[in-house]
């Protein structure tokens, strides 16, 4: 008879030690949430004090904004389309999209509907400036520049780009995203295989891309000092008091739905949303400080990948919710809508604060990129109700900067949330990546190109034993096929 083989030791890899963490003062002069932090602090006390040149100092934010504009268009090009085109389905992409529009269509009805029970609950325009405000038909005239919202004909052609030049020349983000999914749809159909240099072209493009944004981020306390020097001097802090209940209400609102969205996040995927306000706290702090959530699309569409999310649902969900998910500002425009009729002395019947619903499901689709497009909604809405006097747009003039704050949190906030829900919904989220990435706050590798439909890194119980001795696991989870 053989010998029977002895069993031998089970290998132990060598221990390593980790390397020494960096003191909490050294890590804290490293961290960009810091650095924005304190230029913001900074913008602040120089608006104070000297408000005469804090207009001035607007220059520097502008700049940075622009570039940050001059990258998102060739980026999200090259996300979405090796998004498709590694997806491997075009039904799959159909899907995404489809489902980003309902859950769009439901969220932002939601805010519209969660801004009217505020505004009835607590008044906000009830006596203000002694039930006789000063309304000035031609300030709106003057901050709109007799812009018009596109109706509907109109927004829909406006999707449709004159030449793929002019989509890109003109920073047209929808015109954009039709031309990424239709060449991501020809590649899929004339097949990977066959147009490898295109894949690999658009693949290194994104990343020198990416690599571009690394460097514009550099910039970004600059960006938030002007920017916050430029509006404490140019408004004041004293402008916080005249509308404190407007305020009060509208960022009211906005914490409830804020906590609304943490519960949704929560249920469909079972992620923490306040993990990823910390995990994405630099991105966020610079959004308020520019008054802009498109300064941070670059860096949340990276955030968003090393969180778990595969490149399809970020490249489809987040840039197209810029111009359908504008849940903060639906908030504001049907709160600010009861507020003018309080102003004015004009109650409300419950049928026309439906319409009031109505019409802003209608206007806020057109409202992305249009300068004063708010007070253009509001404008539509006024003349649709017919009962409040047109001029009462102007009473908002002075408040609507003070809102910026709530808007772009709020609509960035749930532009992620939806991202996440789609890709969990399509089984394109990696939830072991997610919750690695939102625990350490760093992201982890790019997710693989396809997703199972069952939740990853589930290893079966019957799975056989190796032959050999397995290599480590990684976070990221199952390989690429």
């Amino acid at each position: 008879m053989p010998p029977t083989p002895v069993p031998s030791e089970p290998r132990t890899p060598p221990s390593r030690t980790p390397p020494p963490r960096a003191s909490l003062p050294r890590a804290l002069l490293r961290s960009p949430f810091v650095h924005v932090l304190v230029a913001i602090l900074l913008g602040i006390a120089v608006g104070a004090l000297w408000p005469g040149s804090a207009d001035s100092l607007k220059l520097i934010s502008d700049g940075f904004l622009r570039l940050i504009k001059m990258v998102i268009s060739p980026l999200v090009f090259c996300v979405v389309v090796l998004g498709i085109a590694k997806a491997g389905d075009l039904k799959s992409v159909g899907r995404i999209g489809v489902k980003a529009l309902i859950w769009f269509e439901v969220v932002t009805t939601l805010a519209l509907l969660l801004g009217l029970v505020i505004g009835n609950v607590f008044q906000p325009g009830a006596g203000f400036a002694g039930g006789h405000p000063h309304l000035d038909e031609s300030a709106v005239e003057a901050t709109t520049g007799g812009a018009e919202l596109p109706g509907v004909s109109g927004f829909l052609l406006g999707v449709i780009p004159v030449s793929a030049v002019s989509a890109f020349a003109e920073n047209q983000l929808l015109q954009v995203l039709l031309l990424a999914v239709l060449v991501g749809a020809a590649i899929l159909h004339v097949g990977r295989q066959r147009a490898p240099l295109v894949l690999n072209l658009i693949d290194q493009t994104g990343e020198v891309i990416f690599k571009l944004v690394g460097y514009v981020m550099k910039l970004a306390p600059l960006a938030a000092f002007g920017s916050a020097a430029y509006l404490i001097g140019q408004y004041g802090l004293s402008a916080l008091s005249s509308y404190g209940k407007l305020l009060a209400a509208c960022y009211g609102a906005a914490l409830l739905f804020i906590i609304g969205l943490g519960v949704l996040l929560r249920v469909f995927t079972g992620l923490s949303l306040w993990r990823f306000l910390v995990y994405t706290r630099s991105e966020f702090s610079l959004a308020v400080a520019t008054a802009s959530s498109e300064s941070v699309m670059p860096r949340m569409m990276e955030k968003l990948r090393g969180a778990g999310c595969a490149p399809a649902p970020t490249g489809l969900v987040l840039p197209t919710g810029y111009s359908f998910n504008l849940d903060g500002a639906s908030i504001y425009l049907s709160l600010a809508t009861l507020f003018m009729a309080q102003a004015v002395g004009v109650d409300l019947s419950l049928g026309q604060q439906l319409t009031v619903v109505l019409v802003l499901m209608l206007t806020s689709k057109g409202m992305a990129g249009i300068p004063g497009s708010a007070f253009l909604a509001l404008s539509a809405t006024v003349a649709a109700l017919d009962v409040v006097p047109a001029g009462a747009v102007a009473l908002l003039l002075a408040a609507d900067r003070l809102m910026d704050t709530m808007r772009v949190v709020t609509n960035l906030l749930g532009n992620c949330v939806a991202t996440f829900v789609v890709a969990r919904w399509e089984g394109m989220l990696d939830l072991e990546a997610a919750r690695t990435a939102l625990t350490t706050g760093k992201p982890v590798a790019e997710v693989p190109d396809q997703m199972p439909d069952q939740v990853p890194n589930k290893v079966p119980d019957t799975a056989p034993e190796p032959p050999h001795e397995a290599a480590p696991a990684k976070l990221v989870g199952p390989a690429r096929p």
